[in-house]
């Protein structure tokens, strides 16, 4: 059985952008490869038990089992040792990112206070990244770890063209908002 969001992009998403870009070939429209979830360390991670929480926290939002990510050489400025856990991670494919993708717009986003919309210079190529200031804002967190403090969560989606606008019109097509930048001069009246 397939996630909803693929068979929205089968059936709707993929046929409209081939349409609307004018692509010859549906194997030119962007396809979705993997979501990357990330949690960088800072001084979170010199506390176990916080590391332990966070990465339990990963492990429900994405839900399959996060990894930790190690420094792979020594950085005095940082008081980073060569081998010392930075960061946890976890890679998205197929059934679970579509799923994922599911819950982040119609359930998270609109939880998100003040959210106006994605900024289009986010999309870099293959990949768009956003951030998430606090990771309570996924409804699977929330009632497993009520007492704990929460970090911020990045989220990276990437595809297998290298074509931005194409990416936006992928995005646009499973409902996620870009804002419209309207900038106004120090002349202008409102």
């Amino acid at each position: 059985m397939n996630a909803r969001f693929h068979d929205m992009y089968k059936k709707d998403i993929c046929p409209s952008i081939k349409k609307e870009l004018g692509f010859k070939s549906i194997m030119q429209v962007p396809k979705l490869e993997k979501i990357v979830l990330s949690m960088g360390a800072g001084s979170y991670f010199a506390d176990s038990a916080k590391m332990e929480n966070a990465m339990q926290a990963l492990t429900f939002i994405a839900g399959q089992k996060a990894c930790y990510r190690v420094a792979k050489k020594s950085i005095a400025t940082y008081k980073v040792r060569q081998g010392m856990k930075t960061g946890i991670m976890v890679t998205l494919r197929k059934k679970r990112m579509y799923e994922f993708m599911d819950r982040l717009r119609n359930i998270v986003l609109p939880r998100i206070r003040d959210f106006r919309g994605f900024d289009e210079k986010s999309i870099n190529g293959k990949a768009f990244s956003m951030g998430i200031k606090d990771y309570l804002v996924f409804p699977e967190v929330r009632e497993f770890l009520k007492n704990t403090e929460s970090i911020g969560l990045n989220i990276t989606f990437v595809v297998n063209k290298n074509d931005p606008s194409a990416f936006k019109a992928l995005l646009l097509g499973f409902g996620f908002p870009f804002k419209s930048e309207v900038v106004h001069s120090k002349g202008d009246a409102a």
